[in-house]
């Protein structure tokens, strides 16, 4: 039985996943290349495949076609807009996820922009590398308000950091949790007001029809000149065209982003800009959430292939769509 696994960083640090796969007749089929699959490629490596573990790289119909005994796909991560929902559903193809497995990773490296920016850290470390001892006035952290769109697991973790620099905190989500809401002090709020009223706004949603380019011109504009605007989720949430006149003409403060619509961005007046930090999709980049990501991941192809929990070790848990 052969799998794919596209993600690069799976059981590079602890090998019991992938010890795990093999001791179960699996045959892996390795990513050949330094980077995320195109189609074409993907084609190529998914033939023959019952299964397949995937990161970033695109699982739509024209792939998956070329393998037709495909059975489960365990996405590795929690955002499943790079793969044909559509197409699974029609041919009874099982998709998991590995829900929390990476939620504290991604809240630990938003915050870390949320931060950097304030304290423009990048700014004085490049002033003191040339000899310049000057002082920068920076922003506080403590006390302002954070705005949270997206309460889920990382926006959740969010709030547990964001009570630590006593924040007011204001959140939206679809589905909102008002017991939890109460239980911790986040006040609910729509997205225009986040926009209008928070010192700092983190994107935590996943990447779908309805939220496509969710924070657009309009909303842009409703920011503060002291706001930062942090995503760690998907470049798709933002028209980058527009925060990128609204950064160069410093009307919001900055930006912190891990994530582009097209990564890396083609417009390469993004790196010359001084007041956003740039990421390269790596906020769940960390030893411990990639040790978790391949535990779940695995467990859930198996499951997906049709194997009981009773035929591996069952540690790991995770989400079918």
């Amino acid at each position: 039985m052969k799998v794919l696994i596209t993600p690069r960083s799976f059981a590079k640090h602890d090998k019991r996943a992938l010890e795990l796969l093999r001791s179960n007749n699996i045959e892996i089929v390795a990513n050949p290349q330094n980077g995320i699959l195109n189609e074409a490629q993907m084609r190529k490596c998914i033939a023959g495949c019952e299964g397949v573990i995937i990161g970033v790289d695109p699982l739509n119909a024209r792939v998956m076609s070329v393998a037709p005994s495909l059975r489960a796909v365990a996405k590795y991560g929690v955002g499943v807009d790079n793969i044909d929902l559509a197409y699974c559903k029609q041919h009874g193809i099982e998709i998991s996820r590995t829900v929390g497995a990476n939620s504290e990773a991604v809240a630990d490296y938003a915050f870390a922009l949320i931060l950097s920016l304030a304290r423009k850290v990048i700014p004085i470390d490049e002033k003191c590398r040339t000899g310049d001892w000057s002082k920068l006035t920076t922003s506080d952290v403590s006390r302002k308000t954070l705005g949270l769109i997206g309460l889920g697991a990382i926006g959740r973790q969010m709030v547990k950091r964001a009570k630590g620099f006593s924040m007011n905190i204001l959140a939206y989500d679809v589905v909102w949790d008002d017991t939890y809401a109460k239980e911790e002090g986040v006040v609910q709020a729509d997205i225009d007001t986040i926009c209008g009223e928070c010192d700092f706004i983190s994107l935590h949603l996943p990447l779908l029809p309805d939220t496509r380019l969710l924070i657009d011109g309009r909303r842009i504009a409703l920011m503060r000149p002291n706001a930062c605007l942090i995503n760690t989720a998907r470049g798709g949430l933002i028209d980058d065209g527009a925060l990128l006149a609204a950064l160069r003409e410093n009307r919001i403060a900055g930006a912190g982003l891990d994530a582009f619509a097209q990564e890396p961005p083609e417009d390469k007046e993004w790196f010359s800009l001084k007041n956003v930090i740039i990421g390269s999709h790596c906020a769940a980049s960390t030893s411990g959430a990639a040790d978790n990501m391949s535990w779940m991941a695995a467990c859930n192809l198996l499951r997906g292939l049709g194997f009981s929990d009773s035929e591996f070790s069952n540690q790991g848990d995770g989400d079918n769509v």
